[in-house]
Order: structure tokens, then C-alpha cells, then sequence
């Protein structure tokens, strides 16, 4: 239906939805096939859950498939993922096996007929092994900008077979000898964890939380990774807590099946002690509405990560009119404009002294929290994801 588009009017800068009804007349009838590891869990999954619906409201034949895995198949792709960020890494020959099986098997099981093909990050990269047409294109969303080398010899020989590949920001990629392109990811303004909420909806999940109300808030959303630097958090929130009360709130997705989650979680609960301004929240990835509630409720938000993907909870934050706090991984600092949105910080220090800054200049938290949205707006939403999308079916798939 043409009318799921028309509920961006009110959201997307001027003239968005007239350039994408214009844009899509030029593809129509393409069929154009999304396959990820995971249908929930992450920004990705996120948007596509609606990304999808959309192309097929502008007359595009839009699929999404899901891999069938095993355990040993997560694990030797977590492993990828990791070598691929720099972690190192070792891949033995039976677990690479495992891989190519079990992406044999989804490839025999999989309708992989389409004009384009995305495979979004590692684990459904070696279905190009398996092409039967159409146009393949390689989607990483990870900082792949400095890999294990032995990683990314293995896994390079499945990245060369695609016609293109797809980063997040120019120093997320490597180089290859078939076209490369950045393309941000993007948020939803209408879904559950973007809409507009009550103060009543924001306050009872602010209460089911045990969060007192009317004390400053600190938030980080992200999973419990030593990434995300929790305990460098806790640090910054301590330096600053000496000149202002606040509380320190942790909105992390589960550690259930994930050993290194459940290690670092430990951690920062350790860390976290028995102060009772801080919230250690584990959520289920479905707890859109939330995340949302914590994010409007909170006063400023950090994102201090070591190392990151593009950390789409910045624009989130900045969506809700909150200033963010953020380090330079990944593209945390592409989304901040330092000094206007929020500040970009490079040490606990930093990130303390700028919480210092802005609970001591609540007229200038309004301001940043109001070019955030703005920003966000022009650049990170939905609408503008689209046409990128529909750009590269044309580009890729013209006759």
C-alpha cells in the first residue's frame, strides 16, 4: 500500500516521499532479495522489518530470508565477525567446514532467484557460492577496516565473488577488486522505539525499573561487550557524581548463550557494586518500547565505545532531542557534530568533564538535543535508507 509511505510526510525532510515514488516508477517489478543470519536482534534485523514492507508498497518484489544454523555454526561465524573486527582469531579447517556446510545447506533450501541480492555480514556471505543470477551484493556492517589478517584471507575468497560491497563508512572497508560503496544505516521514526511516548508511558517504565525520577539520567544502550566499555562508563559517571547527583543506567540486550556477554556482564555488575544509582537492565530484543521510554526519559546519553559498528543508538538518542556523548569507534563520531549535537570524547576523563558541562548548562543540552533531531532527520531516517536501496537496484539492475 502507497499509503505505509505517506506516514513519512510529516517526518522526512520536504519533498522525501514525492523522490521516492519518482525513483521507484524506475524499478519497477525488480525482485529484490534481503538474507541475514537473524530475523530480531539488532539494528539490522530492525530496519529491515520494515524496509522490506516498504519496497513492496512501491510495487518491488521484496523478500527477506533467514538462515537455518546449528550452535557450531554461530560459533565459527561469531569468530568471523570478530576476526573481521580485529580480534584475533583462529579458524580451524572442520569448523570452516561447518561453515561451508551449513551455507550448502541453506543454499539448496533458500529461493535464491532475485535481480539483487544482499547478504548482510558474514554469515550468509558464502551463498554467492551458490548463485543462480541476478546481481550479489556483499553488506558488512561491521568495522571490517582492520581485520585479522588470517580472518580475512579465509573469508576474502567468498567477498571477491560479489558483484559489489557495501560498507558503513569509508574506514569500515577494505580493498577489493569489485566496487565498493558507503551507504549509513538508519532508524525508524514510527516504530515502537521511536514514536512519541506519554509521560505516563515513559513513567511507569522509568517505575517498573526502580529509577527515581527527577534525578539526572546517564543512559548507555548497547549489549554487554567489552566493546562498549561499561566499566569505563561507570568510571566517567563516578568522576562526575562527586559534582552533580546522577544515575547511571545500562540498557543491554541478554547474555543467555553468550559466554563473553555473560563474563563481561559479571564485570560490570562487580564494577557497579552496590551503588543504587546504578541500573544494570537486561532486555529482550523485542523491548522497543523500552528502550524508547529510557532514552526520552534520560538526560544526556553516552555511547563511549572502544570499538564499534556504526552505533545507531546515537541517532536514536539525538531522535529524542538528547544530547550524546560519544568516543571515535566506529561511526559514533560520523553522527555527532562535535560542539552542535553533542561532544565527541577520547578518554574516561573526557566523557566525565562533558557530563560536568552540560548537567551545569541545561539551556545547552535543549539546544544540542534540538539540532540532534534535525540532523538525524536530514541524514539517519528511514526515507533516506530507501533511496538508497531503490538507487542501487537501478545502478545494479538496469537492462
Amino acid at each position: 500500500m502507497i499509503s505505509e509511505l505517506e506516514q513519512y510526510r510529516e517526518v522526512a525532510p520536504k519533498g522525501t516521499i514525492d523522490f521516492l515514488y519518482r525513483l521507484s516508477d524506475l524499478v519497477q517489478g525488480k525482485r529484490f532479495l534481503h538474507i541475514t543470519a537473524v530475523r530480531y536482534g539488532g539494528g539490522m534485523a530492525e530496519i529491515l522489518r520494515r524496509l522490506v514492507p516498504m519496497m513492496k508498497s512501491l510495487g518491488i518484489d521484496a523478500r527477506w530470508e533467514v538462515l537455518a544454523g546449528t550452535q557450531e555454526f554461530s560459533d565459527v561465524t561469531r569468530r568471523i565477525a570478530d576476526g573481521l573486527q580485529g580480534s584475533p582469531q583462529t579458524i580451524s579447517e572442520e569448523q570452516y567446514q561447518t561453515y561451508l556446510d551449513v551455507t550448502t545447506r541453506n543454499a539448496k533450501a533458500l529461493n535464491l532467484d532475485a535481480d539483487l541480492v544482499f547478504t548482510h555480514d558474514p554469515e550468509p556471505a558464502g551463498l554467492v557460492d551458490h548463485r543462480k543470477g541476478g546481481k550479489w551484493v556483499w553488506r558488512c556492517h561491521l568495522d571490517a577496516g582492520r581485520p585479522h589478517r588470517s580472518v580475512w584471507s579465509l573469508f576474502r575468497r567468498h567477498v571477491v565473488k560479489y558483484d559489489a560491497a557495501i560498507f558503513s563508512l569509508s574506514g569500515f572497508a577494505q580493498r577489493l577488486p569489485i566496487p565498493k560503496f558507503l551507504l549509513h544505516p538508519s532508524i525508524d521514526p514510527l516504530t515502537d522505539k521511536h514514536r512519541d511516548l506519554s509521560r505516563a508511558e515513559i513513567g511507569e517504565v522509568l517505575d517498573r525499573f526502580h529509577i527515581a525520577r527527577g534525578v539526572p539520567i546517564l543512559l548507555q544502550v548497547a549489549r554487554f561487550d567489552r566493546f562498549k566499555d561499561q566499566i569505563g562508563t561507570i568510571r566517567a559517571y563516578r568522576m562526575a557524581q562527586k559534582y552533580h547527583r546522577c544515575q547511571l543506567v545500562f540498557a543491554g540486550s541478554g547474555v543467555i548463550h553468550d559466554p563473553v556477554g555473560e563474563k563481561v556482564l559479571a564485570e560490570v555488575q562487580e564494577a557497579a557494586g552496590n551503588d543504587p544509582d546504578i541500573h544494570i537492565l537486561q532486555l529482550p530484543p523485542e523491548a522497543d518500547r523500552e528502550i524508547n521510554a529510557l532514552q526520552r526519559a534520560s538526560t544526556i546519553v553516552i555511547q563511549k565505545t572502544l570499538k564499534d559498528g556504526f552505533g545507531m543508538a546515537v541517532s536514536e538518542a539525538m531522535w529524542k532531542g538528547k544530547p550524546v556523548i560519544g568516543g571515535t569507534a566506529g561511526g559514533v563520531s560520523a553522527q555527532i557534530v562535535d560542539g552542535a549535537t553533542g561532544f565527541i570524547v577520547h578518554s574516561v576523563e573526557g566523557a566525565a568533564f562533558r557530563i560536568r558541562y552540560l548537567l551545569s548548562n541545561p539551556g545547552i543540552m535543549t539546544r544540542m538535543g534540538a539540532t540532534g533531531k534535525e540532523h538525524v532527520r536530514r541524514n539517519f531516517l528511514i526515507t533516506r535508507h530507501l533511496g538508497d536501496y531503490l538507487t542501487m537496484l537501478k545502478l545494479l539492475c538496469s537492462e
